[in-house]
């Protein structure tokens, strides 16, 4: 089986390298982004599937708009026979999605038909799901709605976070994709339409998504402290400067304090009053500084009991 692969980040490597290294597939090429600025510095760098393929010796193809007429006419010319898709990030337009006679197919990171989107692992963590999954599906016009090959569950722990989760998915997802691969060569493959009554969207994360809102209950904020980690983080203002919240715990104790409230700074923390609950800070990272217990950023910083955080 011939597969042009499709796929940007970190969590299309899995993807790709479960490819390379299955004796029934042949990786004809590799389409992914063009190398983009990165780092303090915003030096050009290029994104991890296309290093992986590289190192693979596997053609790589940057274009920056797959459906511009010359990148249509190279993926016609290379004949795949199906088209492997994994977190390429810009939208594939008909031309494309009609060249292989086996479609195109899309390894995503939930249970589909909730969290259709860029960011679904960060999202079902900051709602505080307690099972997330994979799904293998056909590529559609409208995004993420193709209809179903495969899905594989993952529960949640408590204290996963994104960074935590990502890498367990991709390679999830990997297997997965092997195994409806060859259900595909066989004939053996069983599409299933998405339930549209329950689909989810969810958008690309910015930075004010990491900003703390303290009316919210406790577990909400904790929640998406873990969904958001590693970006956009976690964080807040003391004293009108930056603080990032790297870890916390909820207390489950009442309180009437108006929410950001500090109630207690000790050698466990810095516990904060919310809309619901209390949320003690315990890895802290105030600003221009590294990351520290918050203990001891009690020490160092003027933090006291009846202070706001805003």
């Amino acid at each position: 089986m011939r597969i042009l692969f499709m796929g940007s980040g970190d969590v299309a490597c899995p993807a790709l390298e479960a490819l390379l290294a299955h004796p029934d597939f042949t990786v004809a090429a590799v389409v992914t982004q063009p190398d983009r600025p990165k780092g303090r510095h915003r030096r050009l760098a290029a994104c991890p599937a296309k290093i992986c393929a590289e190192a693979a010796g596997v053609p790589v193809w940057t274009p920056e708009r797959v459906g511009a007429p010359d990148a249509v006419t190279a993926i016609k010319e290379l004949a795949p026979d199906i088209i492997v898709v994994a977190a390429y990030g810009q939208y594939i337009p008909e031309s494309i999605l009609a060249i292989p006679p086996l479609e195109a197919i899309n390894v995503h990171p939930s249970l589909l038909p909730k969290y259709r989107g860029a960011t679904p692992i960060q999202w079902a963590v900051a709602n505080g799901e307690s099972t997330t999954g994979v799904t293998i599906l056909y590529v559609s016009k409208a995004m993420d709605a193709g209809d179903l090959l495969a899905q594989r569950t993952q529960p949640i722990a408590d204290t996963d976070t994104a960074a935590t989760l990502t890498p367990i998915l991709s390679r999830l997802g990997a297997t997965l994709l092997i195994e409806v691969l060859q259900k595909l060569a066989a004939g053996r493959a069983q599409r299933q339409p998405q339930d549209e009554t329950q689909a989810t969207t969810v958008y690309k994360l910015n930075k004010e998504d990491g900003r703390v809102n303290w009316q919210r209950p406790a577990r909400e904020i904790y929640n998406r402290m873990r969904g958001f980690t590693p970006w956009p983080g976690c964080f807040t203002y003391a004293n009108d400067r930056l603080l990032k919240i790297h870890w916390a715990e909820v207390v489950p104790t009442a309180c009437k304090d108006v929410p950001g409230t500090v109630r207690a700074c000790d050698d466990q923390g810095v516990l904060v009053a919310t809309g619901e609950q209390c949320l003690r800070l315990l890895d802290v990272q105030p600003e221009g500084k590294t990351v520290m217990p918050a203990a001891a950023y009690v020490c160092g910083h003027a933090v006291l009991p009846g202070q706001v955080f805003t």
